[in-house]
């Protein structure tokens, strides 16, 4: 039995497990199978206070997961399969044991979205990719496609032109959705060529891609771009199969919560992108993160009928 568990590893759960472990309740945190979540693939973060010079998402990452082993978070390289949250004590399963909790929270991210194009699935490893830091080093001197255009798109094909030849960014719309900066930097790079007002509508090639058909949603023409990368960046789904049938979603699979992070389930809390259908930064990952493990911490104060020094009830 555990007072807290923690499942997901990315800036949210970190920052539960390190408020948590503060507080003296020795979470156990479950890693998944990303550990670090989606800030480790990011190669340089340059928006988070506190690193006036940047710095990489796998080292922020690991900065996180050191303090909060620090103050005594148990942290399980595991992943969970299976949840009943029909009644407390909590149960958690994974591949490897099965745990009881008085509280949870939940904080297991979300998932790059797929194309669902003819060819992306076949050829998954074998040229197409959602990870450019992963994977941008086996496409030196090569042509890529980066379709997309917010953030992530753009800041990974600048990170594709340390590697590749040319970078063409393929965007249904005739501007970016990215940060201003970040827009800027890539206009100005000569590897880079945007391809405005088109999508992709096949990924192509033999053993490995040599190219991606396009149609140009103005004019309605039809074309192919060879290359032998393509990465795809077209937004994220919630990590929540999980909880389907034991925690209330929104018609995007997205947990529910209230602004004290409280779920449908009393004593179960949910943090991070796996609640954040708008402002998915770091930043605010941490913030729901803390605010989860403090109200965590209320909860299990009052199952075990002790004060919790300076709370009140939030006054909407």
């Amino acid at each position: 039995m555990h007072k807290l568990i923690i499942i997901g590893s990315g800036p949210a759960g970190w920052a539960a497990a390190i408020y948590a472990a503060r507080a003296d309740l020795a979470p156990l945190l479950i890693a998944g199978s990303d550990l670090g979540g989606q800030v480790a693939l990011t190669e340089q973060v340059e928006n988070y206070p506190g690193f006036p010079q940047g710095i990489s998402g796998a080292e922020l990452a690991q900065l996180m997961q050191e303090q909060a082993e620090r103050f005594g978070t148990r942290v399980e390289l595991d992943e969970v399969v299976e949840v009943d949250l029909s009644t407390p004590p909590f149960k958690v399963k994974t591949y490897s044991q099965e745990y009881e909790a008085q509280a949870l929270i939940v904080a297991t991210g979300t998932s790059p979205r797929k194309l669902q194009v003819p060819g992306e699935a076949e050829f998954a490893g074998r040229g197409v990719s959602y990870c450019a830091t992963c994977d941008g080093f086996f496409f030196r001197d090569q042509r890529v496609v980066v379709v997309g255009g917010g953030d992530a798109a753009v800041k990974e094909a600048l990170f594709l032109t340390k590697f590749a030849t040319k970078v063409y960014i393929v965007h249904r719309r005739d501007q970016l959705r990215a940060e201003q900066i970040i827009q800027e930097r890539a206009k100005r790079n000569e590897k880079i060529e945007f391809i405005w007002d088109t999508v992709v509508t096949e990924i192509v090639g033999g053993e490995n891609v040599t190219g991606v058909r396009l149609k140009n949603l103005e004019s309605g023409q039809e074309s192919l771009l060879p290359a032998e990368g393509v990465f795809i960046y077209v937004g994220h789904a919630p990590n929540t199969a999980l909880f389907e049938g034991e925690l209330e979603l929104d018609g995007d699979g997205y947990i529910v919560t209230d602004l004290e992070q409280r779920t449908s389930v009393p004593g179960v809390f949910a943090a991070g992108d796996v609640q954040e259908r708008v402002l998915r930064q770091i930043a605010t990952a941490v913030g729901t993160g803390a605010k989860a493990a403090m109200e965590a911490e209320r909860y299990i104060a009052e199952l075990e009928d002790r004060a919790y020094p300076g709370w009140k009830p939030l006054e909407l």
